[in-house]
């Protein structure tokens, strides 16, 4: 049985932040948190961060954040793209005291609502944000041409979540409530690379069964580290781990994953641990389960409303959630076991095997 021991920092949007069990290791990322609006002019629904976008359509080193975002009085949605310049570690490099940390760069609208939209972290020849929205067409916003340039036609309701492969630039994952998740290369005309399918195609052809993901809505999806698989959440309170080239469901058994969320369900994936783990909101908690395996590690605690999103910081090994009680908690692993109340010295069994360098038993046995 596998443990993973994680500590909370809380923000809570004003300038008051409450640190427990943290150590110091160096420069942080930005911490982005907010209340809701007084005079309720907006209401941000996502925000995506996209550190350190180095390429030749971005310089000098930049951060660019992508947020949607509801107008009260106003029909629809709009997705804004923020620029600002930021050093080696990813910090503002105008001073907090300045006031001034971005700039608008785009503000794409749309008359339905925006349910999910997401940037490739690894694309260097395109600039292109993809939008999920209450219609059942895909948008594709290029940062370039500040227009919707592409628009990916194939499902029959609305776009419940969209995601960037992290192995191809090119790849694009799309989830919908009419029970399916579709793969695309954006580059092709002819539709999407293909359907995913929960049966493997050896269930029957009835036409309202073949080619669906999940028995229910599908409102979340992400890419494992590496992209070579796709895991996918439904309102059939499943899980499911598919191989991200061919679309073979792998059949990991995570058990009943409760998701009763009518909207986007934004869960996240481990990056750089010897084990990997997926991170899914639960209510007010977080469940983690080991991706290969299926089971269940833990429950994190700490929030007092449902939480709505959470993501992954692999460059500092921490978990970010967001909930609706106003709060941003950083969950940072605790690398030993607690220490038995006897004192004894730790040992190699007392690591936190989720944090364990994979490589470091030979040296040991030497």
């Amino acid at each position: 049985m596998q443990s993973v021991r994680l500590s909370a920092r809380i923000s809570d949007g004003s300038a008051r932040t409450q640190t427990h069990a943290l150590s110091s290791r160096g420069p942080r990322p930005p911490t982005l948190a907010s209340r809701p609006s007084s005079n309720g002019a907006h209401h941000w629904s996502g925000v995506i961060w996209l550190d350190q976008w180095e390429t030749p359509l971005v310089q000098p080193p930049r951060s660019v954040m992508a947020a949607s975002s509801v107008q009260a009085g106003v029909k629809g949605q709009d997705v804004r793209v923020f620029v600002s310049e930021t050093d080696r570690f990813g910090r503002p490099s105008s001073p907090p005291e300045s006031g001034v940390h971005t700039e608008t760069a785009d503000i794409f609208n749309f008359e339905e609502t925006v349910y999910s939209h997401h940037m490739s972290p690894v694309a260097t020849k395109h600039c292109l944000v993809a939008v999920g929205t209450r219609g059942p067409k895909v948008q594709l916003c290029d940062l370039k041409s500040g227009s919707c340039s592409h628009i990916l036609q194939g499902h029959r309701q609305e776009i419940l979540a969209v995601s960037w492969s992290p192995r191809c630039e090119y790849i694009l994952a799309t989830a919908s409530a009419d029970s399916r998740v579709k793969l695309w290369d954006v580059r092709r005309a002819s539709g999407c690379l293909f359907t995913l399918d929960q049966h493997n195609g050896k269930k029957s052809q009835a036409v309202e069964s073949a080619n669906t993901a999940h028995n229910g809505k599908v409102n979340g999806l992400c890419f494992t580290s590496d992209g070579l698989h796709l895991l996918t959440v439904g309102t059939d309170n499943r899980m499911r781990l598919w191989n991200s080239s061919n679309g073979e469901n792998t059949l990991v058994n995570y058990g009943k994953v409760c998701n009763d969320s009518r909207k986007a369900l934004k869960f996240t994936v481990s990056d750089g641990c010897s084990s990997e783990f997926v991170f899914v909101p639960y209510g007010s908690t977080i469940a983690v389960y080991t991706i290969y395996s299926g089971e269940q590690i833990t429950m994190l605690k700490g929030h007092y409303k449902s939480v709505d999103c959470c993501v992954f910081q692999s460059h500092f090994q921490e978990l970010y959630s967001g909930s609706r009680d106003c709060n941003i908690l950083a969950w940072v692993p605790s690398l030993y076991e607690p220490v038995p109340d006897n004192d004894e010295p730790t040992t190699k069994s007392q690591l936190n095997p989720a944090f364990e360098d994979a490589w470091s038993s030979s040296d040991e046995e030497g």
